[in-house]
């Protein structure tokens, strides 16, 4: 089984930056690609960025040149670095796991972050 762990969420004025993180563990972690979606209220979840395990990376165009995503394979953990943040960027981060051998998908439980003055 897979467990997936997000953290790093907060209260944030506009501009400002969060660095949320999430660790993977379990025993079928296997070749991989990591995901940040999110979800704002009364909306659907939607795709933020996503990175494979040899690095390349792909982002929702409303977070390009903001947003940064990273991972370390030693630790089967996935940052994203979020610089300049709106008010539109409030939403529940989740962390996905696609395990490509399998295309089994694990989730988080999901990290608020909130952009107000």
């Amino acid at each position: 089984q897979v467990q997936v762990v997000e953290s790093g969420g907060g209260l944030v004025q506009p501009g400002g930056s969060l660095r949320l993180s999430c660790a993977a563990s379990g025993s079928n972690v296997g070749l991989n690609i990591m995901n940040w979606y999110r979800q704002a209220p009364g909306k659907q979840r939607e795709f933020v960025a996503r990175i494979t395990r040899g690095g390349s990376s792909d982002y929702a165009d409303s977070v390009k040149g903001r947003f940064t995503i990273s991972r370390d394979n030693a630790k089967n953990t996935v940052y994203l670095q979020m610089n300049s943040l709106k008010p539109e960027d409030t939403a529940v981060y989740y962390c996905n796991l696609l395990r490509v051998a399998t295309m089994q998908n694990y989730w988080g439980q999901g990290t608020q972050v909130t952009v107000s003055s």
